[in-house]
């Protein structure tokens, strides 16, 4: 079962990302199938793309499994490829919503918050709860909370590892919307529908528009290098409790 998947009906385009497996949580080789399903669609006169992940979980991010053993220099060029999958998302012309059930954590929450907006259930949560594995936060994670939620919040949340409900979530302006779990397909659906009949061009420059005006904030932290992406010391043994918590 392929980890990242792209369904184009009509003039809406969906990206399933992970199989269900493991919250899905993805590895460098599903970022990078994410990067490449998001720039395949650019070009195609699309109205809008919905990201959401399978099985009724958005993702739990990186799959850290991969990173146990792997060194410092493995898990960097890991973040460089989550970031240029998570660029491409936000590059795309067209309005872009996503569709936020289990959990979004970590490069999960990343993903959500690369998206123009989010329907977030009430059951859901999200965040960035990596403080405990050892993981550096690189400026351009950072910068989608800050830009949503202000620089305090987003220190608060990533000292805290905090996981936010969605009422929460969506009243400091995390997310954009929050929704009954019973009502997700329909508020996606309505949405999609209002945008249906509105212009193209339309939706498109007020992307951009927004985009433009954000572009001086943004784009410094966006073309800086991937840097350290792991505390050496704390990394390994952090990561490995972390996955061994159970037998613990």
């Amino acid at each position: 079962m392929e980890a990242v998947t792209v369904d184009v009906s009509g003039s809406v385009a969906t990206i399933m990302v992970g199989t269900g497996q493991r919250f899905n949580a993805m590895g460098a080789a599903e970022w990078r199938s994410l990067g490449e399903a998001a720039r395949s669609l650019a070009a195609k006169p699309l109205r809008a793309v919905v990201v959401r992940g399978c099985g009724g979980t958005f993702s739990s991010g990186s799959n850290l499994r991969e990173w146990e053993h792997s060194p410092a220099e493995d898990v960097q060029e890991i973040f460089a490829t989550i970031e240029a999958a998570l660029q491409a998302v936000e590059d795309l012309p067209m309005p872009t919503v996503a569709l936020v059930e289990g959990a979004a954590t970590g490069a999960g929450c990343q993903l959500a918050l690369a998206c123009d907006l989010q329907l977030m259930l009430d059951s859901a949560r999200i965040g960035m709860p990596i403080a405990r594995l050892g993981i550096l936060v690189p400026p351009s994670f950072a910068n989608r909370m800050s830009l949503r939620i202000g620089p305090s919040r987003t220190k608060d949340l990533l000292y805290r590892g905090t996981l936010l409900q969605a009422a929460e979530a969506h009243a400091m302006g995390l997310v954009s919307s929050r929704v009954p779990d019973d009502g997700a397909e329909t508020a996606l659906r309505e949405l999609l529908e209002t945008w249906e009949g509105l212009s193209l061009a339309s939706l498109r420059a007020a992307k951009e528009a927004v985009d433009t005006g954000l572009r001086p904030l943004s784009q410094p932290a966006r073309d800086l290098p991937v840097g350290p992406a792991a505390d050496p010391e704390e990394f390994p043994w952090r990561v490995g409790a972390f996955l061994h918590r159970k037998s613990a």
